[in-house]
């Protein structure tokens, strides 16, 4: 798999300034992460929560309580305010073993910011993971830019 093969990008332009387009990528989370089982596990009931700062961790929780499931989707490897977050990402159905990495960049235009999200890695998953649906990779990437495009969007819209 070639470089251009290993990675899906997606940007948009959000009317705040960069601190607090980072604060709520990752303070709000929950309120922009789109609903719907094609963002959320559970049939899409779960709750989405970054915890911060290294070693934070992405996560999706369905129910509260001791019966509660939680299903951990990444792990913070940097964080850097108001510029940089990233994020060891796995799917649900990935191995243990299994990662890739979510790169989210802020930045300054004009009085607004520029959000960038890059997914790569993934010349590290077999090229028959159920998390590809079965596509070739160059459609599998062009597909998971329009995922993370859907959910640039919803940021966008609480971004006001």
């Amino acid at each position: 798999m070639n470089p251009r093969e290993d990675r899906a990008r997606a940007s948009i332009a959000v009317a705040v300034p960069p601190a607090e387009a980072f604060r709520i990528f990752t303070e709000e989370i929950d309120r922009w992460w789109r609903a719907g089982l094609r963002y959320r596990v559970g049939g899409g009931r779960a709750v989405v929560l970054l915890e911060p700062g290294v070693g934070g961790r992405l996560l999706q929780r369905v129910g509260e309580g001791e019966g509660a499931t939680i299903v951990v989707t990444g792990e913070v490897l940097q964080w850097q305010p108001p510029e940089l977050l990233v994020l060891r990402w796995r799917a649900a159905n990935f191995a243990p073993d299994e990662w890739t990495r979510v790169e989210v960049r802020f930045t300054p235009q004009g009085q607004g910011t520029f959000v960038t999200v890059e997914h790569s890695g993934w010349a590290a998953i077999r090229p028959d993971h159920p998390a590809r649906h079965g596509e070739a990779p160059a459609r599998f990437l062009a597909r998971l830019g329009m995922w993370w495009a859907d959910l640039l969007r919803s940021l966008q819209g609480s971004a006001r």
